[in-house]
């Protein structure tokens, strides 16, 4: 049997000055925000919220020893979280969430029980990480060298917000490595074998929305991408949607290593990995679901054949970020087996998602295809 359920309820909103109105931001309210969103929409209003700024506490993606002093610091009394921001505000709001005894890497690690205590506004301000409609949040834990996802029935957010104009400042760097991600979220999704008919709706949605924005990104100029700022935050919520339902697989479990030891930013690292999977799956079952995901990119770039699609598909990714080799971070061939033993003991959850299984060779086969270009 298959489930589908979408948890928080979605909301848009033209402006931040509108949701804050009709939601009647208070005192029992803490906002997660860094400082540049924080003078931009919020201090303007004269909220009387509490504020903590992630960036007081590590820059990057999050931490455990990040969550952890945010932890020791939030306010007594705050009944709603009100998450703006990308990916790592909101996971980390996800864990403030809980009233847990142990560490964040404890509750990461399933060493304790950790219960929902207060309610979750989360309101992305990139067009990627779908994080605002899912119950997993993931983190780098620090003495263990390795990222991690957790995913929790209590993690979910109470309301999704959706505001355009909270990512129209977004550097074009960001936009990119954050848009690939929310691809590779309803790419990964689709073929997922925990995938449903309504699942695949969300995935086709984000599939086609993105596809056709970023060909008239590629026709029209980088800078232009703020006019489709709307879709582009639409299309990750899909798929925040469909890989909160179907899961995501190997492309995400590959990535980790590179931002656990690199410390490359996620949709740039799904990137660095995308390719090099699909080709794989290519090689090991070119028939079935990945003819039907043919067809939907065939679509989107309105045409009826699906010859040489994927050379198409990849040339366009390329056109929006330019993917490097592996080996200009820095990678080194002798480190490719043990990031393969790595993402084979610790992200199970992901590889269970896998089009077709994957050998710890073809996942070696699939690093090496990324190395050098």
């Amino acid at each position: 049997m298959k489930t589908f359920a979408i948890h928080p309820t979605i909301q848009e909103y033209d402006s931040f000055k509108e949701f804050a109105a009709e939601v009647n931001l208070g005192k029992s309210d803490l906002i997660l925000a860094n400082d540049t969103i924080y003078k931009t929409f919020v201090e303007p209003l004269g909220l009387s919220c509490f504020l903590i700024s992630p960036k007081k506490y590590g820059v990057g993606e999050p931490t455990d020893a990040m969550i952890d002093a945010v932890r020791r610091e939030l306010p007594e009394g705050i009944e709603r979280i009100i998450a703006i921001g990308g990916g790592t505000v909101i996971d980390i709001a996800k864990v403030l969430m809980l009233d847990s005894q142990g560490s964040t890497e404890d509750i990461f690690m399933g060493r304790c029980e950790a219960h929902k205590a207060r309610s979750l506004i989360a309101v992305p301000t990139t067009c990627g990480t779908g994080t605002e409609v899912t119950n997993v949040s993931v983190t780098a834990l620090v003495r263990l060298n390795t990222k991690k996802g957790l995913a929790l029935d209590d993690m979910f957010p109470d309301f999704a917000v959706l505001i355009p104009e909270l990512i129209q400042n977004l550097p074009y760097r960001f936009f990119a490595t954050s848009s690939v991600d929310a691809m590779v979220h309803s790419v990964e999704s689709f073929l997922s074998p925990k995938a449903s008919a309504y699942s695949q709706m969300y995935s086709v949605q984000a599939i086609d929305l993105i596809t056709r924005c970023y060909r008239k990104v590629v026709f029209e100029g980088q800078e232009t991408w703020v006019r489709h700022s709307a879709d582009f935050l639409r299309a990750s919520n899909y798929g925040g949607i469909a890989f909160g339902n179907a899961g995501c697989a190997a492309v995400h479990a590959l990535s980790y290593p590179l931002s656990g030891k690199y410390h490359i930013a996620h949709g740039e690292a799904n990137l660095l990995m995308f390719e090099g999977v699909i080709r794989k799956y290519l090689e090991l079952q070119p028939e079935g679901g990945i003819q039907d995901l043919e067809v939907v990119l065939a679509r989107a770039f309105e045409t009826e054949s699906t010859a040489g699609i994927w050379d198409q598909f990849f040339a366009l990714l390329n056109q929006i970020f330019e993917r490097r080799p592996l080996s200009s971070y820095g990678v080194q061939t002798d480190e490719l087996e043990m990031f393969v033993d790595g993402v084979v003991e610790g992200q199970q959850r992901l590889l269970s998602n896998n089009y077709c299984e994957l050998s710890k060779e073809d996942m070696i086969a699939i690093y090496r295809s990324c190395l050098d270009r």
